[in-house]
């Protein structure tokens, strides 16, 4: 299927005028792409340790203690008293964000322990009731993002609330002692003017990030509740952006951006705005025993491949009491800074392609218009070891290729052949941790997105991910076997690929748990041929051994060569004779 890149603007014209304010606002989002997440609160005193005892949950979110632990109210309040005033300074924070290349950032200003960060006169729950040293964190941090540029937004646990007497606690499960009448005292008597005051108090808020990770009819909290905090923001701050995990899906228009789930970043393009909340480590807030930290390279492909399926991250920070960070963060953030500020043009105003996700095994791809010019960037993870970046999907030929890196743009040298792009590269990779190309389209962009991907090795793989029927979805028996697409009788499978020149291929299978079953592949264009074959009963094999643990194994079986006639396009498909109670796991059908 060839599909024309079109920008065209005046489609916004059809637009319902809800859409078309939400897109409106969230287009310094989507620009932006990378944030700052900080979670900071009394949790942070206690860095994940409580009289001697570390949290109890095997998650190891330190910002849960008094949750987990059980901790007394009034007791886990006391933490106030470790934080060190006089060595915070949240402009450290910021400082930090904008030198990693970040855009926004996003604070805990309630978490579920129900603390205020800021000098809430609504209850009394909050820093400065119990240190009398301490400081409106929110404003300093307030003032800071004013002073260099930054978006501030707000985190704020809406649905759970551990100190209120009636807010949600999942203990409320065994107990059943919350009724609707009385969640709405907490919800007007907390929610509503905590958030007004955060809204009124701190200058311009870019964002209010909920965190109800299920609908809201699977919680206490009633839609009428929800509209009033919609209705609340959009009086007192119109541009303000809202997240789904307000407990409403993102097709809701007054919903701004879809919140995945926690470090899961995205493996389909989506054309709304999302986002995943990411962490360096594995505890969100500072846990004193953390041993979990995350790689720059690791960072980078998650923001790139959010980035390449039009989504943005938002990574996460858990500074101590004092508001001091681990070196792991520090490092870890200055080490991105350092790329995006040379591959950056990659990531800012980009987005994605509507090709498949997942199809090149050398990275991924992202895209952008500027002017009249079409660039598309090859982000490249695994520097192949022949030097031939292969890749395919898009038919035009580009005006230029070079590396991002390079100032002056030396051109090179690429061969293309229908939608096949064969790039040669330099014999070193430009950058220590991802590398970029950039290829330059004068027209808009033609794009192939049913034609199966050209693999690094230089042959290709048919799969679950570019079968063109996609009657069958993807499987795993268990977490040490492949993905497979699972076959219960008589089926047809088809994909595309596309030969840059003639000549005989050789094909291969790989599969599972056959008994003795008959398939025919053909290979068809303007004629057709096909190969016949008998796929013979696998077993299991040993995973780990002394163990008894076992699983089907996935054969890999060569099948006849193959004539492609001429170069150009072909269909492979692939009919299954299975009798009645017979199963084929098909993995791959590789041809070289």
């Amino acid at each position: 299927m060839r599909l024309i890149f079109y920008f065209i603007f005046a489609f916004n014209l059809l637009l319902p005028k809800s859409m078309m304010a939400q897109e409106s606002r969230t287009d310094w989002w989507t620009d932006a792409r990378f944030g700052m997440f900080i979670h900071w609160g009394l949790y942070s005193g206690a860095e994940g340790l409580w009289k001697g005892e570390k949290i109890r949950h095997f998650n190891n979110y330190a910002e849960w203690i008094k949750y987990r632990n059980r901790i007394p109210t009034e007791e886990y309040g006391k933490l106030a008293e470790r934080f060190v005033w006089d060595d915070i300074n949240p402009e450290e924070w910021v400082l930090l964000a904008k030198n990693a290349g970040m855009h926004y950032i996003t604070i805990t200003a309630k978490h579920h322990d129900g603390f205020a960060l800021w000098d809430t006169k609504v209850g009394s729950y909050s820093f400065k009731n119990y240190d009398p040293k301490s400081r409106d964190i929110i404003a300093e941090l307030a003032d800071a993002c004013k002073k260099h540029d930054m978006k501030l937004g707000f985190y704020y646990s809406h649905w759970v609330d551990w100190e209120h007497p009636y807010g949600w606690d999942h203990n409320r499960e065994l107990t059943k002692d919350l009724t609707d009448a009385q969640f709405d005292q907490y919800w007007q008597e907390k929610v509503i003017p905590q958030i007004q005051e955060l809204l009124t108090n701190y200058g311009d808020i870019a964002m209010l990030w909920f965190d109800m990770w299920i609908p809201h009819q699977q919680t206490i909290v009633k839609e009428r509740q929800l509209r009033q905090i919609i209705d609340m923001v959009r009086e007192l701050q119109p541009a303000c952006l809202i997240n789904s995990r307000l407990g409403l899906p993102v097709s809701d228009p007054e919903i701004d951006f879809e919140t995945l789930g926690d470090n899961q970043l995205g493996a389909v393009y989506q054309n709304n705005p999302w986002q995943t909340p990411g962490t360096i480590a594995h505890s969100w807030g500072y846990h004193a025993l953390e041993n979990d930290w995350k790689s720059t390279n690791q960072l980078l492909q998650a923001l790139i491949n959010n980035v390449s399926l039009n989504g943005n991250f938002m990574l996460n920070i858990g500074p101590r009491a004092d508001g001091s960070l681990p070196y792991e963060s520090i490092s870890r953030l200055e080490d991105m800074g350092k790329w995006l500020a040379i591959n950056g043009e990659s990531i800012y105003k980009a987005g994605g392609l509507e090709l498949r996700a997942r199809q090149y095994d050398w990275g991924k791809i992202t895209y952008k218009r500027e002017g009249t010019a079409n660039k598309v960037y090859l982000h490249v993870f695994n520097w192949p070891l022949d030097r031939i970046l292969r890749f395919t999907g898009i038919l035009n030929k580009p005006s230029s290729v070079y590396l991002l890196s390079d100032k002056l743009q030396n051109p090179l040298e690429f061969k293309q052949s229908g939608p096949s792009l064969h790039i040669a590269l330099p014999h070193k990779q430009p950058d220590p941790y991802i590398s970029v190309l950039v290829l330059e389209y004068e027209n808009n962009l033609e794009l192939e997105t049913k034609v199966a991907a050209e693999s690094s090795f230089g042959g290709v793989s048919l799969n679950y991910s570019n079968e063109l029927l996609q009657l069958n979805k993807s499987t795993k028996l268990d977490r040490v076997s492949p993905e497979y697409i699972s076959l219960e009788k008589e089926t047809k499978l088809e994909w595309q690929v596309y030969m840059k020149e003639a000549g005989e291929k050789q094909l291969s299978i790989s599969y599972a748990n056959p008994s003795k079953t008959p398939v025919e592949i053909s290979v068809g264009n303007d004629t057709q041929k096909s190969i016949q074959a008998f796929l013979s009963p696998t077993g299991k094999i040993v995973v780990e051994p002394n163990e008894n643990f076992y699983t089907e194994e996935f054969v890999d079986s060569h099948l006849s060569r193959m004539d492609f006639p001429e170069p150009g396009y072909y269909t492979i498909t692939l009919n299954a004779k299975l009798d009645k109670g017979e199963k084929l796991r098909l993995n791959w059908i590789w041809i070289e």
